[in-house]
């Protein structure tokens, strides 16, 4: 299984990016999946999650109303779409999938697969 994200760039604050998420070799609608963030000198983190069938999405406080996770099984594809952005959101980020259950699904444990990054640059 692979995965393969696009769409970072470098931005200004309050405005807005799409990452898309490809993912081939493997049944893309068996998986839950999953974005994280990594920002210089920080921890990975869980931004947001979404199960099989996108009925059920879950996204970080400090992203809340801002980001918002989708998917297109047709398409093999998950996104992130982020508005408003600011600059603690510049981050390498990453999409991941695996077959989580719910009380682990912000858990980097829970991803069996992860693509190489994209990076995310927010200036003010």
């Amino acid at each position: 299984v692979q995965l393969q994200a696009s769409g970072g760039g470098s931005v200004q604050t309050g405005d807005s990016l799409r990452l898309s998420c490809v993912v081939s070799g493997g049944t893309f609608s068996t998986y839950g999946m999953a974005w994280f963030r990594q920002a210089p000198g920080k921890e990975r983190e869980f931004v947001a999650s979404i199960n099989v069938n996108g009925g059920n999405t879950y996204h970080i406080n400090s992203v809340k109303g801002r980001f918002t996770i989708s998917r297109d099984n047709r398409k093999n594809t998950v996104y992130l779409q982020m508005n408003s952005l600011k600059p603690e959101d510049t981050a390498v980020y990453y999409c991941a999938a695996g077959r989580p259950i719910i009380s682990s699904r912000t858990d980097s444990n829970s991803y069996y697969y992860w693509g190489p990054g994209t990076e995310v640059t927010v200036s003010s």
